[in-house]
């Protein structure tokens, strides 16, 4: 097997993250190919191949797999890539997630364990509360695109003008947004030369409050008058608010979101959205869970599972903006919350004053180090760690608490099998 050589084959499974497994029988040997679906026979080239395990570029579905039973649901499917697997039910969509949760969780979890199947989102389409749109072109010198970067490249932008993921005022203030610009000829950020002024439309909804946060990220190297297009915005039909339109300066030369300075066009800089009963404020940049009715899913379950802590204290690290320990708290003696993000431990704090909530106290600072710190001692530990898992220095103090129950809710299910060996050892068991 060498690197250019094609083949043909079936995707046989798909396992975590997106790696499509074919078997091919002359090499007796499997390779990965990305971005296809179990069952659909494809055509494909070697990209890389080393100590006997070869990894291939999709280049073409030559039949379709007998789990896509459904047409696509938006026009950029599947140069997009976002949404591979939206030709198949929500249903097998499940169950190859369980499958990949079952291959990664089987051979690291000591003894039985209870595994409860995938708890669904309670929709599938139109949830997400948060998208970050770029500014580009669908190729080379073509009309100026607001959207979402095609798959595989670094710079080809598709506009997503009818994604499916969002609520329905995000793509008509996307298209909104898009034909003003296109109308003035206004130009793009170009990565490689560090010009052009347009950068990205980060757009935030409250799925329950139906308010909105318009954020247009540009460079300074122009200047725009953006009054009309203001005003066009707020005269849109929308079924929700906005609520907020900011114009974010952002000069660095990584293609990040961030902001130099925030000017407020129109509104506030914040939203509100709520999660069970509680009332949450969302900054431009704040971590939030982007999919609300989602997180009510989880959160719930974090309450059950850590059970009745009523005069009981819990730590809650990793904490974010604090929504986990702000609806533990109505039922829990003291919650301590830790986060490392300054501005997310100030918007906890904001949060569980709006909420009445006395006995939260959130603490900004490395998990590792805080620790040390605090007095109290902890009767449940909530981990909710960044995709990377639980820093290896920092676990070892975890669980030097030996608290009977520790709830994990990992984002990123290898790093979760890495931490569990040392869980394990320490005597817990999943």
């Amino acid at each position: 097997m060498k690197k250019g050589q094609i083949y043909e084959g079936i995707i046989e499974r798909v396992d975590f993250p997106n790696k499509g497994m074919i078997y091919i029988p002359e090499e007796e040997k499997y390779v990965t190919v990305k971005n296809g679906i179990p069952g659909q026979k494809v055509r494909f080239m070697i990209n890389k191949f080393k100590r006997g395990n070869g990894e291939g570029r999709l280049l073409e579905v030559l039949e379709k797999s007998p789990l896509e039973t459904r047409e696509p649901v938006c026009s950029i499917f599947p140069a997009c890539g976002g949404c591979m697997y939206q030709t198949m039910s929500y249903e097998e969509q499940v169950k190859m997630k369980e499958g990949q949760i079952h291959r990664i969780m089987d051979p690291v979890v000591k003894g039985d364990y209870i595994f409860e199947s995938v708890k669904e989102s309670p929709k599938e389409f139109h949830y997400r509360n948060k998208m970050e749109f770029s500014f580009g072109d669908e190729y080379k010198d073509g009309p100026l695109s607001l959207g979402l970067h095609k798959k595989g490249s670094t710079y080809d932008v598709l506009t997503a003008a009818d994604c499916q993921l969002v609520h329905r005022d995000m793509n008509q203030i996307l298209s909104c947004v898009l034909a003003y610009f296109r109308k003035w000829n206004v130009s793009y950020y170009k990565k490689m030369q560090h010009t052009g002024y347009l950068r990205h439309l980060l757009l935030r909804r409250g799925d329950t409050t139906g308010e909105i946060l318009v954020n247009l990220v540009t460079t300074t190297q122009e200047e725009h008058d953006l009054t009309e297009l203001k005003e066009q915005l707020l005269e849109l039909p929308l079924e929700g608010k906005i609520v907020g339109i900011l114009h974010i300066l952002n000069d660095s030369l990584s293609d990040v979101v961030k902001s130099d300075e925030t000017r407020i066009l129109y509104g506030q800089d914040f939203f509100y959205e709520k999660l069970l009963g509680l009332q949450f404020k969302i900054t431009p940049f704040s971590f939030f869970q982007p999919n609300s009715r989602g997180a009510e899913v989880l959160y719930e379950t974090v309450r059950e599972y850590i059970g009745d802590i009523e005069n009981k204290t819990v730590f809650d690290l990793f904490s974010g903006t604090g929504t986990i320990g702000q609806v533990l708290a109505p039922v829990a003696k003291k919650v301590i919350g830790v986060e490392i993000i300054e501005e997310a431990v100030e918007a906890a704090k904001e949060n569980a004053l709006r909420n009445g909530l006395s006995n939260c106290k959130f603490i900004a600072g490395d998990v590792f180090k805080v620790l040390d710190e605090i007095e109290e001692k902890p009767d449940v530990i909530v981990l909710d760690p960044p995709r990377d898992g639980i820093h290896p220095k920092a676990l070892p103090k975890i669980l030097e608490y030996g608290v009977d129950r520790i709830v994990y809710i990992s984002c990123k299910m290898t790093s979760l099998a890495r931490d569990l060996e040392m869980m394990q050892m320490a005597g817990y068991r999943v």
